[in-house]
């Protein structure tokens, strides 16, 4: 693929990969490289100027943007938290929120290494977290974003910077449970270390 934000200035030029199922891939490069306007084309925040994305071999534009990114699951360096409790946070986007049982819910917790910071909470679940998800530490709202990427089960993990903004001992739980949820789907990761 090509593409370019302002015309005569591409960002990505001849981009071509392909990611078998199950395989972690990585980009890595200088900031300004194109590496985050790679996942938003896979997103379908952008069209590429010329090229096309596949899965399989349908283009990714002949599917409908909700099929498309059922099968995504973002964990990005700043989390994206709303004002409300743990629970909508952790249900935040999911097409079926409603139907996530509780035992779904702390057992993408537990995966995520999240359950015992939550259940220490005096409202556990229903813990309000404050605008932006104040009241927790970067670490704790990563593990909530990896628990909603478990509750997603998505077909394909990407990875933008995940641990970046981390302390070396939350880097290291929240690695684990990155771990756990990479296991047996396509992984794309962007990383500068």
């Amino acid at each position: 693929v090509h593409f370019s934000y302002e015309e005569d200035e591409p960002i990505l030029k001849h981009i071509s990969f392909t990611a078998q199922p199950g395989q972690k891939i990585a980009f890595a490069g200088p900031s300004g490289g194109g590496k985050t306007t790679l996942f938003s084309l896979i997103e379908q925040f952008y069209l590429p100027d010329s090229g096309d994305i596949y899965i399989g071999d349908t283009p990714i534009h002949d599917l409908s943007m909700k099929s498309w990114r059922t099968q995504i699951g973002y964990v990005p360096q700043e989390n994206a938290m709303m004002a409300g409790t743990i629970r909508d946070n952790l249900c935040y986007g999911l097409e079926n929120a409603k139907d996530i049982s509780e035992e779904q819910i702390w057992e993408a917790a537990e995966m995520a290494y999240a359950d015992q910071f939550i259940k220490a909470l005096p409202d556990g679940l229903e813990t309000a977290v404050g605008e932006r998800g104040t009241k927790l530490s970067g670490g704790q709202r990563q593990r909530i974003s990896i628990a909603r990427a478990f509750l997603r089960d998505p077909t394909i993990l990407m990875l933008d910077e995940a641990t970046a903004s981390l302390d070396s001992q939350s880097e290291r739980v929240v690695q684990q449970a990155l771990n756990r949820l990479m296991d047996g789907r396509t992984t794309l990761v962007i990383a500068h270390r």
